[in-house]
């Protein structure tokens, strides 16, 4: 294993929408899961589609992905559990150099969205300081890990 196969992220809600939002890059992406515990994803990112392993972890993770056909990935997706999840994501730059991928979410959970913030350390990582448009961190919170929402749903606002 090498430092390319560490992801060090963190995730929140979205208070507000940043203005202009289209003018930014975006993909489409659409994803099942073959499994939850390890994640084992399929994901179609606009013309690409990639099969991935995510160790267990919340800020980092172990995650390693392999190209697959468009022909692997049809005859996969058959296998998928829950429900597919279809977002469109943004790519915006932010002011101390990181980008964040803000998730507008379509189909079954349509209206939720969240952004991630991928980093080089977990003390970076801990050190950041979410701009104001970000809501609240849900890092630590599994219930918001895509493949729980294909299997279990939205968490229920309390």
């Amino acid at each position: 294993m090498n430092e390319k196969n560490i992801e060090i992220e963190r995730k929140f809600l979205v208070k507000n929408i940043p203005y202009n939002l289209n003018s930014y890059k975006s993909s489409f992406i659409k994803q099942g899961f073959l499994a939850i515990n390890p994640v084992v994803r399929l994901r179609q990112k606009d013309n690409e589609y990639l099969f991935t392993f995510k160790s267990e972890g919340h800020i980092k993770r172990i995650e390693f992905e392999y190209p697959l056909s468009f022909e692997q990935f049809s005859n996969l997706w058959h296998k998928i559990e829950g429900k597919e999840i279809i977002k469109k994501r943004y790519f915006l730059p932010l002011d101390n150099g990181y980008i964040a991928e803000l998730d507008i979410y379509e189909g079954e959970f349509l209206g939720f969205m969240n952004v991630e913030v991928e980093f080089s350390s977990e003390k970076d990582a801990f050190d950041f300081i979410p701009p104001k448009w970000f809501g609240e961190d849900i890092s630590f919170k599994v219930e918001y890990a895509n493949c729980n929402l294909a299997i279990y749903g939205l968490p229920d606002k309390k």
